[in-house]
């Protein structure tokens, strides 16, 4: 048991990551307002247009898995669960990506390459693009619930791994190979194991 409070949900400098995400795996958590097929046309959008992106697949693939769980009363919804856990199987053996089903994903989200993708994050925003090798989890297996988050606009090098109940922040990068182990504020720039930030991006408005 922590010794540490939880901040209020109601703080909005504090967001609880209890309301970042519903890892009980038991609800549509796809972007509200869009439709399966709008979301899909994005996404395809978002990875070039090419049908040829691993992550495309991965990305629909979890859109669908979400989806699914619009249909009422379970046993009609069965056959769809049989049909996305074959293909997450597919897509796990055959591309080595492993996007978590209870993920809350946002729009526009980019999987770059394929091969050891880990992605186990408790919500992973809009906006962000992820490269191979990558691992989002837990530190410890008996801490299932304690997944981080991606906020808006994140950029995540080859090779990172970001681990336990963090938060890192929006329009942030996370350099290769690094390792996150705490929370870190919107537009920092994190290199090194564990990661450390470097300098922190400016970003001014247009003219």
């Amino acid at each position: 048991m922590s010794v540490t409070a939880a901040p209020p949900a109601t703080d909005p400098r504090h967001p609880s990551l209890a309301a970042e995400g519903d890892l009980s795996g038991e609800r549509d958590q796809n972007p509200e307002g869009m439709s399966l097929w709008a979301l899909w046309k994005e996404d395809w959008e978002t990875h070039d247009r090419s049908l040829l992106e691993p992550g495309f697949w991965a990305v629909a693939l979890h859109r669908f898995g979400n989806w699914r769980m619009r249909i009422r009363p379970k046993p009609l919804r069965a056959p769809l669960s049989v049909v996305y856990r074959s293909a997450r199987r597919a897509v796990s053996w055959g591309w080595g990506i492993d996007l978590n089903y209870s993920t809350k994903l946002g729009r526009r989200v980019r999987l770059w390459h394929h091969g050891g993708m880990f992605l186990g994050a408790r919500r992973i925003g809009d906006d962000v693009h992820i490269r191979h090798n990558v691992t989002l989890g837990v530190v410890h297996r008996d801490e299932g619930d304690k997944k981080p988050v991606l906020e808006d606009g994140c950029d995540i090098g080859s090779g990172a791994a970001i681990l336990g109940e963090v938060r890192v922040g929006a329009r942030s990068v996370v350099g290769a190979n690094s390792v996150v182990v705490r929370s870190f504020p919107p537009d920092s720039v994190l290199f090194g194991v564990p990661a450390r930030p470097v300098r922190t991006v400016h970003h001014h408005p247009e003219p």
